[in-house]
């Protein structure tokens, strides 16, 4: 990796998939841009039993967001499926945890952007995005969207919002992307990597 590139955190969580089909195509549109490099990381379960722990390492996909993380990125875009029209809990959990980030203004002025997946169209997508969008702004966040200049946001049958990239899973959660969410997903993660650069400079 070069010295100058700037590393995008795609921080997500996910448990069928959804979520983190979404983080891989906004890490393709961070790649798309010069001298962005996609970080994908996701955070552990929350479990009901007290003295339940997680592997240092998950057995498969992402590896866990850390402090470093947080602290070198150059942008954040953060994922979670819809719990309730609000971000799941072991994403609460993690953001809950970032009070040393918040005291320390790592997260200043940096952009930021949120993506989600429900079982249904009508599943709570934009109340999710939108409260998701809360403890980024208390971080001093500056939050990106999608805007309609992205034709596939008119076109979409499915997911996908100007509050950032969704998708519909179908109750099985088996349900792969559309094209446009595909292409929702894309445009937002290339977004989040050009605002990155301008801000860099």
């Amino acid at each position: 990796m070069n010295q100058n590139t700037l590393k995008i955190l795609v921080l997500y969580y996910s448990q069928h998939g959804g979520t983190q089909n979404l983080a891989r195509q906004i890490a393709r549109g961070v790649e798309s841009v010069a001298g962005c490099e996609a970080v994908l990381r996701t955070v552990p379960k929350v479990s009901s039993v007290c003295e339940a722990v997680e592997a240092d390492i998950p057995a498969e996909g992402a590896p866990y967001c850390s402090a470093e993380d947080l602290k070198t990125c150059a942008a954040l875009a953060l994922g979670s499926p819809t719990r309730f029209g609000n971000m799941a809990a072991a994403m609460k959990y993690f953001i809950d945890g970032t009070i040393p980030q918040w005291l320390g203004g790592e997260l200043i002025g940096k952009p930021a952007t949120v993506f989600t997946s429900t079982a249904s169209q009508h599943g709570g997508q934009e109340s999710t995005l939108l409260t998701m969008m809360l403890p980024l702004l208390h971080h001093g966040m500056i939050i990106s969207g999608v805007p309609f200049s992205e034709a596939a946001l008119s076109r979409t049958q499915s997911g996908g919002t100007p509050y950032g990239a969704s998708h519909t899973a179908g109750q099985d959660g088996k349900a792969g992307l559309s094209g446009e969410e595909q292409q929702i997903a894309f445009t937002q993660g290339k977004r989040l990597a050009e605002l990155a650069v301008k801000l860099a400079v």
